[in-house]
């Protein structure tokens, strides 16, 4: 592949364009304002692909969906970071966000039909199971989730979809077994979601652009937490479920530390993730792509 740099800069440039097909300042000024992180989901779709026009705007085409499920995620979790910078919805209210997604997400939709349909089909169809898992994760955080398989599941609907289905339509815009990309890109999908969540109590709040051990703070019960429910006296346990949905203070913060390290629950959980990262290659030993071994490895080791 290309240097991804510039080729990111052309996914940018089509995007805009994109946007401003639909001939409103306002959206274009609201579009402007959003920050398309790394584009795995591109990086990935090119690695299997190569690079094209076709597979650019695609590539445009999915980033899209990416930053509206991302506008509607900030306002849901209220956030008012975003990748180290203000949040849309901190800006300019959460209508605003939640209108700028619809309107990428139909942007997206309406491009997506010149496509064949393989390709659209899969597409719109891990839309909507990105968004039946942000129901799961809202539903979840009514209480403390103790199911591995629930929190699993929600990851592969929430995050594994969309990288799964950018993975697929590689394959199928070259030719390829796209079934065998498709278990790629979820194995490594829900590897990435389990990292991100480790990170999350792992790194700084400089370093993540957000609120460090926040998950916990916004009811999320993520894998390294129910690992330390299921492992901790009762007393711990206890003051886990009371710190579930309020706000850490930094004494707090640093027993809830202290606690996932004694039960090793932030290592398992990158065990974990390894399992998975493990599986989407064992999906693609034989094709002999070493970008997609890279990709694995840079999301194992990444440090936000």
């Amino acid at each position: 592949m290309q240097d991804f740099d510039k080729v990111r800069e052309r996914i940018v440039v089509i995007m805009q364009g994109f946007v401003a097909d639909c001939g409103n300042e306002i959206v274009t000024e609201l579009f402007a304002k959003t920050n398309q992180g790394k584009m795995l989901r591109s990086k990935l779709l090119l690695a299997v692909s190569g690079v094209s026009e076709e597979a650019l705007k695609l590539c445009a085409i999915i980033e899209l969906i990416q930053s509206a499920s991302l506008l509607h995620d900030d306002v849901i979790d209220n956030a008012s970071t975003r990748r180290k910078s203000p949040s849309l919805n901190a800006i300019f209210g959460n209508k605003n966000a939640i209108m700028l997604g619809d309107v990428l997400y139909a942007k997206a939709f309406f491009e997506l039909s010149t496509y064949e349909q393989s390709i659209a089909k899969s597409v719109s169809d891990s839309v909507c199971r990105l968004a039946v898992g942000e129901i799961e994760d809202v539903f979840m955080a009514q209480s403390f989730n103790t199911n591995k398989t629930r929190y699993l599941q929600m990851c592969e609907l929430k995050t594994a979809a969309l990288i799964a289905a950018s993975a697929e339509c590689g394959a199928l815009l070259s030719g390829l077994d796209s079934q065998k990309y498709r278990s790629y890109g979820n194995n490594l999908g829900i590897a990435f979601q389990i990292i991100d969540d480790v990170l999350d109590i792992t790194q700084s709040t400089e370093v993540l652009g957000k609120p460090a051990m926040s998950d916990l703070s916004e009811g999320k019960s993520t894998l390294p937490y129910i690992y330390l429910y299921e492992r901790a006296t009762r007393e711990v346990r206890q003051e886990l479920l009371t710190l579930f949905g309020t706000p850490l203070c930094e004494s707090k913060a640093q027993w809830l530390k202290e606690q996932l390290n004694a039960h090793h629950c932030v290592q398992d959980s990158i065990a974990k993730a390894c399992e998975y990262a493990l599986s989407a290659l064992d999906s693609i030993q034989d094709e002999g792509n070493t970008q997609l071994n890279e990709i694995v490895q840079n999301m194992i080791e990444r440090e936000f």
